[in-house]
């Protein structure tokens, strides 16, 4: 079962020094972090604070052609956290035809906040990250989880949503 959410903020991990995009659903009762690189970290921060590049970012080409042939994403899915890594699928829509991208979930996000569309977690999906929190040795993930479910408005900074 898929569980709509909303990018609630992107902040840097205190203990890796990594890009989180941290995804609540809508009633603000599950949270989940999802660690990015550098640069998928900037390009969903340009979308959040609508800052406008001179040329076109990927995922401003992706979204106009989409937009060119005619092509809607309906949602994309949160899928699948398998190693440490998690996995999306962007859904598309073209003529009444639905077909389904592989994709990583910061790619599918940053489309998402082009395009307007719902974003989704898999279940299994939040239960898995809250049992893979529990046995990595990467960081306290402890620490780390209580910190991440205590965040408020003010915490998620500048990039808040």
């Amino acid at each position: 079962m898929e569980m709509e959410m909303k990018i609630r903020g992107l902040m840097m991990d205190p203990v890796t020094n990594m890009p989180i995009v941290i995804l609540k659903d809508l009633s603000g009762n599950a949270v989940l972090p999802i660690w990015v690189g550098i640069y998928e970290a900037n390009a969903i921060a340009l979308e959040i604070e609508k800052v406008s590049t001179q040329r076109p970012m990927t995922h401003d080409l992706i979204k106009s052609l989409l937009l060119g042939l005619e092509t809607g994403v309906r949602k994309v899915v949160v899928n699948e956290l398998k190693d440490d890594t998690f996995y999306a699928i962007i859904w598309l829509e073209r003529n009444g035809e639905l077909i389904s991208v592989d994709s990583r979930p910061s790619d599918a996000l940053a489309l998402a906040l082009r395009l307007d569309c719902p974003i989704y977690v898999e279940e299994s999906v939040l239960k898995s990250s809250k049992v893979a929190s529990t046995a990595s040795e990467k960081v306290n993930n402890e620490e780390l989880r209580k910190w991440l479910e205590g965040l408020n408005d003010e915490d998620l900074g500048r990039y808040k949503m």
